[in-house]
């Protein structure tokens, strides 16, 4: 995906530094075996934000919820979440500001969003 790495500084610079489990200046101090959510799913992530056009957050969590969440090692099969329903998971936790970071880029970028698995 082009601008994956744009999108990826635009996150960093709005949420990761505001993440609690940053080192406060963005740096990620989870372990890799408690790898971060977002940067693990991340290019699924910017396609599943970009492809919704809504005022409120429902339609995005669908898109993550199918897109992302069904794929992540940490769901059951019934779409469950252990680490969802602890809230330790930074991408749940933090989704409103990712989307909002992913679309002002986007926007800066001046790009069309596409369809997901476009």
């Amino acid at each position: 995906m082009e601008n994956l790495d744009r999108y990826w500084r635009a996150v960093q610079q709005a949420v990761c530094v505001k993440c609690i489990d940053s080192d406060g200046a963005g740096t990620c101090r989870l372990s890799n075996d408690d790898a971060c959510g977002l940067r693990a799913h991340f290019s699924k992530i910017v396609e599943s934000v970009l492809s919704v056009r809504s005022d409120t957050l429902e339609p995005y969590l669908e898109a993550l919820r199918n897109n992302v969440c069904a794929h992540c090692k940490h769901q059951s099969p019934d779409g469950k979440c252990m680490v969802r329903g602890q809230l330790d998971c930074g991408l749940d936790r933090y989704f409103p500001l990712v989307i909002d970071a992913i679309e002002s880029a986007c926007a800066e970028l001046d790009e069309t969003p596409e369809a997901f698995g476009d």
